[in-house]
């Protein structure tokens, strides 16, 4: 997968810790997973606003072409970057990308795109609104 051109947002910055390792002593996809999902919901936020649009909740609808290069490690301090994909009319498609500092170099360790969906909260329901007034 390559990365988008645009400028990038640093949405999020973890550090690797012992309870989310797997058996095998790396960390867990399930947590990457779940930081790349908050990431990609912090980067649209940013985008959002950044075009003027009124603040709606996003929600998650679809996270597609997750790709795992390298393994995650105890005490990586590693940063999520997204960058804008596209944008529709209830929808914004982020790409996050994934990487650490080893040796005094950036590592790509995984990437993805995450699409999330402009939504009006009305108790537990969820219904799609346009992400611009219209």
């Amino acid at each position: 997968m390559s990365e988008p051109d645009d400028d990038r947002y640093l949405a999020l910055k973890v550090m690797m810790m012992p309870r989310d390792t797997n058996p095998y002593g790396t960390i867990f996809g399930g947590v990457v997973l779940s930081h790349i999902d908050e990431a990609g919901a912090v980067g649209a936020m940013h985008e959002i606003r950044r075009a003027g649009w009124p603040d709606r909740p996003v929600v998650t609808v679809g996270m597609k072409s997750v790709e795992f290069h390298k393994p995650f490690y105890i005490g990586d301090v590693v940063s999520f970057f997204t960058t804008l994909v596209r944008t529709g009319r209830t929808s914004i498609t982020m790409h996050v990308a994934v990487e650490t500092d080893r040796d005094g170099k950036s590592e790509k360790l995984t990437e993805a795109e995450v699409t999330y969906v402009a939504v009006s909260v009305d108790g537990d329901r969820r219904t799609p609104v346009p992400l611009r007034d219209e």
